[in-house]
């Protein structure tokens, strides 16, 4: 069980003189000290919660706390629920790689695209290969179009090291 940060006030922590209070259905009671307040909520065996401290009078509004966290906690769970994770799958190939294996590796990356995923391709240059990163250019270009159907570039392709990187994304 996760641990609910209380950011309201409730009941007898409320310390304030006067409060403007509002009743369970929203409708407008009016100024009164906080005191009559929780007389009137305790009698509608209900909380007192201050719902907007930095108001003058400050805010209180006569309801179940306990429901009130619950719809809370409700909440967030969907928001939870509608975000969607990006995750970035990498390919790597080489400057010298086959037309074959080419496609194998872009058919790979057009799963995750439709996936919904981002795709980080890498040309790993070894040894004096990096002399000759025009290669990774023209390989990494013959890629993003062999996959313009399903995303588009997102990063283009910059040497970082001994490796050129290219991100991907899909398209909406």
């Amino acid at each position: 069980m996760e641990v609910i940060s209380k950011q309201n006030l409730v009941n007898e922590e409320i310390r304030e003189k006067e409060v403007r209070l509002i009743g369970p259905n929203g409708e407008q009671i009016g100024i009164m000290s906080s005191r009559e307040a929780l007389s009137i909520a305790e009698s509608k065996e209900l909380d007192l919660v201050m719902i907007a401290p930095q108001a003058k009078p400050p805010v209180c509004k006569i309801m179940d706390y306990g429901k009130y966290l619950y719809e809370l906690q409700k909440k967030e769970k969907e928001a939870k629920k509608k975000q969607k994770v990006i995750t970035i799958k990498e390919v790597r190939i080489s400057p010298n790689i086959e037309d074959h294996d080419l496609n194998v590796k872009a058919k790979n990356a057009e799963k995750f695209l439709k996936d919904g995923d981002k795709v980080k391709v890498t040309v790993r240059f070894r040894g004096r290969e990096a002399e000759h990163s025009h290669f990774g250019m023209d390989i990494l270009k013959k890629f993003a179009d062999k996959l313009s159907e399903v995303g588009s570039i997102e990063k283009e392709p910059k040497l970082e090291g001994k490796n050129m990187i290219m991100v991907l994304a899909p398209k909406k």
